[in-house]
């Protein structure tokens, strides 16, 4: 037999495959490992969330509670029909239409653009919680912007966008540079520029550049019909600010992964004195953090003026976006994409909560339990995996360990 007519006869080699398409094999079973087990825990603090809601509806039905003692099979049944409508309730209020789902990616919309603002803090290792507060100084100058000015929509839109997020990034800055010059805690910094930010704006909707003509209470004029952001369907409330908010979403992204100035916000985060060997001047990487995350909560602020009726300007306008942000950016992980997922699931919880209240009698404020607790569980990952008997993945060599926030 030929050399040709032996080699056709071979059988086909069983062994390995080569060693570099092996590794990379492992290295793609890795990444979908780590995928899993980071969507684990935020998954079952969701469900554990709601397993506890539906406790607390339970034990808060009066009409049903005597039944338990003289009748516990029709209690049980009357119980679990009112969880089952509640949280029915829940999903047709934010899901179950195509008016539900603007109602759920409108009520998203301001609270990711605040939680990204957290999640840049915390990748940098800087906890910003001043985030409401920036929301305030970022609003009010959109808001002059607003009335002050007659332009084509086109060019109004955008400059107010651009001037909040000037006026969110300077009182973001204030922090930081009182971190990089003094050492101050931008905890503490955050929190009083938070009140010093909220009476400002009580002070400045009474003076005669922002006070509505005719009135004396702390209300604007209200924002030109070209500064407002358009709505996208018919009569529902969801704007363009959803798309703003998509846009932060990928900018954030490309900055924090794909830019030299975002390896050095999170190579401080990971470790300062590295990052200060390394050459990086981590004092002017505290600024920048704070200017970017506050420029991302003026963002936020400007659209709780210009997108959101009357289109004026009141006393606390940002309400509690900004201290839900810190939850937001715990769920996401600190990661844009994982902030995402999770404004749209608390945008859901609050447009929800309001078709539950009327459709199930459950009052809206479990919704504010059903959060306080997805928080509690998600800063206790291990309460959740000693739950569920989850195992911890053993820890190697080529484990990442943060000491920033949210890693």
């Amino acid at each position: 037999m030929s050399d040709d007519e032996s080699a056709q006869t071979e059988p086909l080699s069983t062994e390995d495959p080569p060693t570099d398409s092996r590794s990379s094999m492992d290295r793609i079973a890795g990444v979908g490992s780590s995928v899993r087990q980071a969507l684990l825990v935020p998954a079952l603090a969701v469900l554990t969330a709601l397993i506890v809601g539906a406790i607390i509806i339970a034990v808060t039905d009066l009409d049903t509670l005597p039944l338990w003692g003289t009748d516990p099979g029709a209690a049980f049944s009357q119980t679990m029909s009112g969880i089952g409508k509640a949280y029915k309730a829940l999903f047709v209020g934010s899901l179950g239409s195509s008016r539900a789902i603007s109602e759920t990616l409108f009520a998203a919309t301001p609270l990711i653009l605040a939680g990204l603002a957290v999640a840049v803090g915390f990748q940098a290792g800087l906890f910003n919680i001043g985030v409401n507060g920036q929301m305030h100084i970022g609003g009010m100058v959109a808001l002059w912007v607003g009335f002050s000015f007659t332009l084509p929509a086109i060019i109004h839109i955008p400059l107010a966008i651009a001037a909040a997020i000037m006026g969110g990034a300077i009182w973001g800055g204030i922090s930081g540079l009182l971190k990089a010059r003094t050492g101050a805690h931008e905890v503490i910094t955050t929190i009083m520029l938070n009140f010093v930010a909220l009476f400002m704006v009580d002070y400045l909707l009474k003076t005669s550049v922002f006070q509505a003509t005719g009135r004396n209470d702390p209300i604007s004029e209200k924002v030109n019909a070209t500064a407002q952001f358009p709505t996208l369907v018919g009569d529902y409330r969801l704007h363009i600010g959803f798309f703003f908010s998509l846009a932060a979403v990928a900018f954030v992204w490309w900055l924090m992964y794909r830019s030299t100035i975002g390896f050095e916000f999170r190579a401080v985060g990971y470790n300062p004195h590295g990052g200060r060997y390394a050459g990086m001047s981590v004092a002017w990487i505290y600024l920048g953090v704070m200017a970017v995350s506050g420029g991302l909560a003026g963002i936020a602020g400007t659209n709780q003026i210009l997108g959101l009726e009357p289109y004026r300007g009141i006393s606390n306008f940002a309400g509690t976006v900004g201290f839900d942000a810190i939850a937001l950016a715990l769920l996401g992980r600190s990661h844009p994409v994982g902030v995402l997922f999770a404004g749209i699931l608390f945008g859901a919880l609050r447009a929800g909560g309001r078709e539950m209240q009327g459709a199930a009698g459950v009052p809206i404020d479990l919704v504010l339990v059903l959060q306080a607790l997805i928080i509690v569980m998600i800063a206790a990952p291990r309460l959740v995996r000693a739950i569920y008997r989850i195992k911890t993945p053993d820890q190697d060599m080529s484990t990442t360990v943060s000491t920033g926030w949210g890693g």
